[in-house]
Parts: structure tokens; C-alpha cells; sequence
């Protein structure tokens, strides 16, 4: 029994080592580096030890703007996002003919470089002395007047954001969504359709419990991608997101580290322990609900 246990832990010995040195250590030592005031990174040394590295961050314009658009973006983009991909998920789970060709169709924006779909978001709607952008010649036809979405108001930037976001993350949940409608039993459905059982009702009693637990899933890493999210606003609104009020807590923490403002690890290490902390807070807060409304066959 001990020879198998030694044995279990060599077989995991090397997992141990790699999420120690690229997971766990990278975690204190940013934790430390938070609590040290006025770290200098040349030097290795500090002031001293407190919180007004936290202080400073949570009172900082710049971030509290970058907390406010990441909250926006993941309240609007992960449910809308998984709400679209389900229906589309159904949908195609019900065609025949040319269902291979579709989820392809559907999967291309997931493995297109973020950069280039920005670019295309950016030819529809950014306006330029020579056109004013193929959405707004849209809005044009319905009689609306032109809006500069890329730099214009502020509503219109993070419009464009959400809608840009949902077309790079919905693929991912399409394709996941598709596989887990396939391994639904079909003995439910011939027993519902014996009883003539409504095909709403069925997608409620039925789908929805059968593929909660991929539903979860699919919520619990669209929250944690969304709080993670710099590059989608880079590809539509370029490095200097502060200028244009769209950054997020990533794109301050690069900031900090890296940007025109750089050179401040230890108040990028504080917003950064922030995010961890928002991240986990809600995680929790999924794992506490799933418990009630995920059921595991």
C-alpha cells in the first residue's frame, strides 16, 4: 500500500513542481510585493509594509473606471453570450442536413486572430473622412443619425466592446454547448413524446437539467475570461485605453507594470490581488448556486 502511494505522488511529483513555479510562488510573491510601499524594482527594496498600496489603487480614477467597464462587460457578455449560444446550440442540434458545415461556420470567429476580427469591428463601425462605416449607412437607411462608435460617446465604445466580445466568446460556448446536446439520452425525449409533452416544457424539465452542469461550466469560465479581458479592447480602441475611458483592470495592471505610467509593481501586484479577490468571490458565488440548480446524472 505505501509502495502504491510513493508511487502516486512521483506520477504527480511533476504537476507539483510546475504549478508550484509558475502558480503558487508567482502568487505570494505577488502578494508580497502588494503589501510593500514604494518597491523599487532596480533596487529590490521598499519603504516599508502596509496598505497603502491598496489604499492608493481603490482610490485611483483610473481604476475605478477600469472596474467599472470590466463589471459592465462581464454583466452584459457572459449571459447574453451564453443565452445566444444556446439557442443557436439547440437550433442546430435539430438540423440534419449540413450541421458539420454550420458549426464550422459558427467556430471560425474562435480560432480568427483577436486582432483581425478587431479590425473588421473596427471598418463597421468606425467612422472616417471617407465613409462613415457600414453600420452607420445601416442606421442610415431606419432614418438614424450617424454615431461614431469607436470614438465617440461612451456608451457607443462600450457598445461595441460587448458586441465585439460576444462574437469571440460565443463560438467556444456553440461548440461545447452542440456536444453536450448530443450526449443527452433520447430516452427522455421518446418518453415526452409519448406524452405529448410541450417542446418548451421539454427544453425546461428535459435539456436545461440534462446539460446544466456544461451551462456551469461554460458561466464559470466566462466570468473569470471577461475579468481577464485587455486584448479586445486593444483591437478596437488601441494602447491608450485610459485616454479613451475603455480600459479594464488587465489592461491597468499592464499599466502600471509596462504603460506610459509604468514602473509601479507593487500597485500593479494590489490591483491585481484585487482581481483575484473579485474573481474568487464570484466563483464561490457560482458554486454555491450550482449546488442547488446543476444536477449531475
Amino acid at each position: 500500500m505505501k509502495n502504491n502511494n510513493l508511487k502516486g505522488w512521483l506520477y504527480l511529483l511533476p504537476a507539483i513542481l510546475f504549478l508550484g513555479a509558475f502558480l503558487v510562488y508567482p502568487l505570494i510573491d505577488v502578494l508580497i510585493y502588494s503589501f510593500e510601499e514604494s518597491f523599487n524594482f532596480a533596487s529590490q527594496s521598499s519603504t516599508g509594509i502596509g496598505g497603502f498600496n491598496y489604499s492608493y489603487v481603490l482610490h485611483d480614477p483610473y481604476f475605478l473606471k477600469a472596474l467599472r467597464n470590466t463589471f459592465i462587460l462581464v454583466a452584459v457578455t457572459v449571459p447574453l453570450s451564453t443565452m445566444i449560444a444556446l439557442f443557436i446550440s439547440v437550433a442546430l442540434s435539430s438540423v440534419k442536413k449540413l450541421r458539420e458545415l454550420f458549426q464550422t461556420v459558427y467556430f471560425l470567429p474562435y480560432v480568427t486572430n483577436t486582432l483581425a476580427v478587431g479590425l473588421v469591428f473596427m471598418i463597421l463601425f468606425k467612422q472616417t473622412p471617407y465613409s462613415d462605416g457600414l453600420i452607420n449607412v445601416i442606421l442610415g437607411v431606419f432614418g438614424m443619425s450617424p454615431v461614431d462608435f469607436i470614438g465617440g460617446p461612451y456608451w457607443a465604445k462600450m457598445l461595441v466592446l460587448c458586441v465585439y466580445t460576444v462574437w469571440i466568446v460565443m463560438p467556444f460556448k456553440i461548440l461545447i454547448l452542440t456536444g453536450s446536446l448530443a450526449s443527452v439520452d433520447n430516452t427522455y425525449y421518446n418518453a415526452a413524446k409519448v406524452d405529448g409533452t410541450s417542446r418548451f416544457r421539454v427544453f425546461r424539465r428535459i435539456t436545461l437539467p440534462m446539460i446544466s452542469p456544461t451551462l456551469f461550466y461554460l458561466i464559470i469560465t466566462g466570468f473569470i475570461g471577461a475579468f481577464k479581458a485587455y486584448s479586445d479592447a486593444v483591437a478596437l480602441f488601441g494602447t491608450q485605453l485610459n485616454a479613451a475611458e475603455m480600459n479594464t483592470i488587465v489592461g491597468y495592471i499592464y499599466d502600471m507594470l509596462y504603460g506610459s505610467s509604468g514602473g509601479y509593481p507593487s500597485y500593479a501586484s494590489a490591483a491585481a490581488i484585487i482581481l483575484f479577490c473579485i474573481v474568487l468571490t464570484i466563483t464561490c458565488i457560482n458554486l454555491l448556486v450550482s449546488k442547488k440548480h446543476v444536477h449531475y446524472s
